[in-house]
């Protein structure tokens, strides 16, 4: 089916998560089958361009979010500054600027949550380093809707609040090092 997909990998992280989603996406190939959409907590003054430092190392087609875009294979989606991203059930993205979530806007609680009510098991979460609590909830959610639900092993993580919230509210998530959730993630690609 040309431009939607049965699976879809949603990755968020906070302090420490840019350098570790970036050694995960560094592994997947432009033909990667499924859309990969990234959230990641920024400090609200960042002026940085997040697509431009990932566009420089990976294979896959990397793209800010805009509203009403759809889903396609071998995209890395990044949350834009200042919005929550929601998946629609028509596999297309929505952007909302509504009050933060556990204190960031983006939530990655919002993404994942919404990720898992239309992709359900086909959904794999990969919670990274961060210093909040923000995605562990909807991790569990994706992990309640049957979906894969892996968090950073909190050793390997740069701060290690957000993998060990996940751990703690999700007790059935799997643990992996960076170089774990890679192979996983090249797996997927070969079914």
């Amino acid at each position: 089916m040309h431009g939607t997909s049965s699976r879809l990998i949603v990755i968020g992280g906070s302090w420490g998560g840019i350098q570790a989603s970036m050694k995960i996406l560094r592994a997947l190939p432009a033909d990667y089958p499924f859309p990969v959409v990234l959230v990641l907590h920024r400090l609200r003054n960042y002026e940085g361009n997040l697509q431009e430092l990932y566009e420089k190392k990976l294979a896959l087609k990397a793209v800010e979010i805009d509203d009403k875009a759809p889903l396609e294979a071998g995209h890395l989606y990044i949350a834009p500054a200042n919005y929550h991203v929601l998946l629609e059930k028509d596999h297309t993205f929505s952007l909302d600027d509504s009050e933060l979530e556990n204190y960031s806007r983006p939530s990655i609680d919002v993404t994942f949550t919404s990720a898992a009510d239309v992709f359900g098991k086909n959904t794999v979460g990969i919670l990274l380093s961060g210093a909040s609590k923000d995605g562990s909830s909807g991790l569990k959610h994706i992990f309640d809707k049957r979906g894969t639900a892996i968090v950073q092993h909190p050793g390997e993580a740069e701060i290690a609040i957000m993998p060990l919230a996940a751990i703690n509210s999700t007790p059935g998530c799997r643990i992996m090092n960076i170089e774990g959730i890679q192979a996983y993630l090249l797996t997927l690609h070969e079914h």
